[in-house]
This record gives C-alpha cells, sequence and structure tokens, in this order.
C-alpha cells in the first residue's frame, strides 16, 4: 500500500485551499444570480388607479372664492395635479373620468369632536357594557358619517380602537378615526360614571364598567395622570382628553367645578409631547379653561361660558377652540327635566358669545358636532356645520371643518395618518367631495349630503358616484 503523509489526512478543504475557495465563490455568484432571476420573475405591483375629475370648479379649503374651472388628477390615494388646462394624452391613460359639469369639488370634510361609539346608543345601553353590541352599532354610524362627506374624525372618548382597526383594513366603510381612547377624569369629574357604591368601592375591588371597556379613566394626582397618558398612548391614541371642568350629562359636578390642577395637566401634557402629539381637554369656564392652558394644552372643546380675557388667552396662546353650535333647538341632546337639562340651558346660553369672542379675536376655530345618544342626532352632522353661518361667511364655515381640523389633526405628527388631510391641493390626500352646487354661495348644501354630494371619495377610493360615470 502505498505511504500516506500526514497532509494527505487533512480533509480535502485544507490540502486544497485555493480550489475549495474557488468553489464558494462560484456557489456564491450562482446563489446571486438565481436571486436576480427570481426577482426578476416576481409579479410587479399593479398601478395605482387614476381618477380624473374633469371641468370641476375647486374649494380648496383655504380660499373665499373658488377657482377653475380645471381638471383634478388623482394617483392611488394622493391629488398628483391640478391643471386648469384640460389632460390629456398619457397623463390620463386608463384612468376613471368623472365629469364634473361645472360641479364644486372641495376637501372632505372633519369632525374635530365625535363620539362615533356614543353617537347613536342611549346612555343607559352604553353604560351597560356590552362593548360588543356598541362597536358593531358603530359601524352604521361610522358609513353614516362618511356618506355625509365626513372623511375623518377626531374622536374624544370611547373604546374605538377596534372600530378604526376595522374601517384601516377596509371590513366596512367609514371616515379615518382619530381615537384618544378612554378620556381621562378625575374622581368626581365629568368622567366619572361611576355609581355611588362603585365610588365608594376598595381599591381592589373589580374595575368598574366604563373603565373596563375602556370608556373612561379616573386618575388624581400627577403620578396616576402620568400613568393613564401612558396607557392610552400605548393602546393608539392619537391625542389625549381630558376633563378640565363639569359636564351637562356627569352626575356629580355642576357646570362650573374646575377639574385637575395645572400640574396635572402639564404631567398628560409632557407624556403626550414625549410621543409626538398633544392633549385637547372638555371644559366650558374660564378658570378651567386658563389653568389647562397654562399647563399647555392645545385644543380647548367647548368653551361656551368663556369670557374675553379667556378668549384672548386662548388667541396667545394659538390654541385651538373646537366649539360646537349648541343651541335649544332640535339638534339639542335630549335630555328630561332635572338639573343635567338646567345645566344644558346654561351652556347653551354662552354659544352666542362664544362664537362672537373667538371670531373677535382670530382665534382657530375647529368644527366639531359632539353628537351624542340619538341615531337622529348622528346624521345631522352637515346640518350643525350649516348654522355657523349664523356667525360666520360659508367660507369661513367650510373651512372650519376642512383646513382648520386638517391642521388641527396635524398635531398628532406621526400618531395620525400620513398625509395632508383638509385642502385640495397637489400633495394632499385625495379625500374629496364633488358639490351639485356652489357651497361658498350655499352653506345649506352641506345639510343635505344624500342629494348634493354626488361624488365621495376617502383615500383615492370612490364610495359614492351618482354622476353616471
Amino acid at each position: 500500500m502505498p505511504s500516506t503523509t500526514r497532509r494527505d489526512r487533512l480533509p480535502f478543504q485544507l490540502r486544497h485551499p485555493r480550489r475549495t475557495l474557488a468553489a464558494v465563490m462560484l456557489a456564491v455568484l450562482a446563489g446571486h444570480a438565481a436571486l436576480a432571476q427570481a426577482q426578476e420573475r416576481k409579479p410587479t405591483a399593479p398601478p395605482a388607479p387614476v381618477t380624473v375629475f374633469r371641468g370641476v370648479r375647486i374649494f380648496d379649503g383655504k380660499s373665499s372664492a373658488l377657482k377653475g374651472p380645471a381638471d383634478v388628477l388623482v394617483r392611488g390615494n394622493v391629488i398628483e395635479r391640478i391643471s386648469t388646462t384640460p389632460l390629456t394624452g398619457s397623463a390620463v391613460a386608463g384612468a376613471t373620468v368623472i365629469d364634473g359639469k361645472g360641479r364644486t369639488l372641495m376637501p372632505g370634510m372633519i369632525d374635530a369632536h365625535s363620539h362615533i361609539l356614543y353617537a347613536a346608543l342611549p346612555m343607559q345601553v352604553l353604560l351597560s357594557g356590552d362593548v360588543g353590541f356598541a362597536n358593531l352599532a358603530a359601524t352604521k354610524t361610522a358609513e353614516n358619517l362618511l356618506m355625509q362627506g365626513f372623511t375623518s374624525v377626531r374622536d374624544l372618548g370611547g373604546p374605538t380602537h377596534s372600530l378604526k382597526k376595522a374601517i384601516d383594513q377596509g371590513l366596512f366603510p367609514g371616515p379615518r378615526i382619530y381615537p384618544s381612547g378612554a378620556f381621562i377624569s378625575q374622581t368626581g369629574g365629568h368622567g366619572d360614571f361611576r355609581g355611588p357604591f362603585e365610588l365608594s368601592s376598595p381599591p381592589n375591588f373589580p374595575s368598574n364598567i366604563t373603565e373596563a371597556i375602556g370608556a373612561a379613566r379616573i386618575a388624581d394626582g400627577e403620578d396616576a395622570v402620568l400613568r393613564a397618558a401612558r396607557e392610552n398612548l400605548a393602546l393608539g391614541a392619537t391625542q389625549l382628553k381630558l376633563m378640565a371642568g363639569g359636564g351637562v350629562t356627569s352626575a356629580y359636578d355642576p357646570l362650573d367645578v374646575s377639574q385637575y390642577t395645572e400640574r396635572e395637566f402639564r404631567a398628560a401634557v409632557e407624556a403626550a409631547e414625549n410621543w409626538g402629539t398633544y392633549v385637547t381637554v372638555h371644559a366650558y369656564t374660564p378658570r378651567a379653561i386658563q389653568a389647562a392652558l397654562r399647563g399647555g394644552v392645545k385644543c380647548i372643546d367647548h368653551g361656551q361660558l368663556a369670557d374675553e380675557a379667556t378668549a384672548r388667552m386662548i388667541a396667545e396662546k394659538g390654541a385651538f377652540w373646537s366649539l360646537q353650535p349648541f343651541l335649544d333647538d332640535e339638534d339639542a341632546v335630549p335630555l328630561p327635566p332635572g338639573p343635567a337639562r338646567e345645566k344644558q340651558l346654561e351652556m347653551i346660553r354662552g354659544t352666542e358669545t362664544a362664537y362672537k369672542l373667538a371670531k373677535q379675536f382670530g382665534i382657530k376655530i375647529a368644527f366639531g358636532s359632539d353628537a351624542l345618544f340619538d341615531p337622529k342626532l348622528a346624521e345631522r352632522n352637515g346640518k350643525q356645520l350649516a348654522k355657523i353661518a349664523r356667525w360666520f361667511s360659508p367660507a369661513e364655515v367650510l373651512a372650519m371643518a376642512t383646513s382648520v381640523n386638517g391642521e388641527l389633526l396635524a398635531l398628532s405628527g406621526r400618531r395620525g395618518y400620513a398625509g395632508k388631510l383638509g385642502v385640495v391641493e397637489e400633495g394632499a390626500l385625495a379625500d374629496v367631495l364633488l358639490v351639485d352646487g356652489d357651497p361658498l354661495a350655499d352653506i345649506n348644501l352641506v345639510a343635505d349630503p344624500a342629494k348634493r354630494f354626488v361624488v365621495i371619495m376617502k383615500d383615492g377610493k370612490v364610495y359614492k358616484n351618482t354622476t353616471g360615470k
């Protein structure tokens, strides 16, 4: 037998390192080639759908007069081009063309104070704790809002995270939702809907129903408020909602009670700012509003009992004022005679002054409906908006529900949806309405969405089209 050396007994890789390295390199190159071929064979994504609105006049969300006529090209979910000359050729190849015939194209409207889960069900049903039924009922409310032309809403209290996810995934139609999650309230505050037995229960007693379903969170003191704020943000809140003063429908607090200290507001504000967002508050009175503003709050909701000094402070802070046209009419939340009804009437008496002060000081006024506990009220958002023409021009009214509310939603930063809302301009998200008529000449067109909104588009998808195209 031939003799073997120590080298002969080594593995092949060690006896022939150059040949081994060459083989490895060939294998690597072959792998790269196979990967490249696989990528070439991978099917490409279909082109984004294209829609062209032909010959429309435009309310851009900001101007006092209509622009155009123009063609507006939507590619995917973005307004790509606005042209005063007709778009033809390759730019519109394969596009769905909607003949505007001189109608008005305007931004999808935004409701800055919504409670989708609470809008269409009586309070007694909601307090039963059947959150599953409440969510199912809210799917109808969500679709109604979209069909009224409200393509986005800021939901200011309630367990709406699941509803938002379902809409975003296309399970059923509805607006974009900016959820606050559970509203944060002090003991005995506007968000405290516990019964007397629950109120005095020991700390380890099972959660009350409103906290158990994520409707409210009771938090007293800076540490508790900070924790509640962080938990809401962790669950997906796009902004935080705190109760800064007394409310109409809450049992324990008179309307003029101030709630939370400046330090407690600051705790929530710092938590929100750390997450790139902000805090809004429920408040009616000067003391409640001013304490919240000193604590760093960026938006006041309601504020019907504000005085001149408070309005000036809102303006100086650059805060938003989310006002509702609460009047003692067919759109008032139905309440039986008693303390809640008396508080409601006290609040309503301040509406006229509040709008006048907001106008006097040039405050950024956001429109919100705050429809509650009645399915009929949940279908009248446009009629509520049209009432503000009592104090402002139609262009100013529409701006509140479009570009101004879009600026408010943008305060949520990355917590919200990527893209610009509330305007018709190149690069903005394609949330638009085609209106049969000129809403700058007749604001009441928005109060008749079934007839006047002939096209409703949200995120580049058409949900209604009665133009025949």
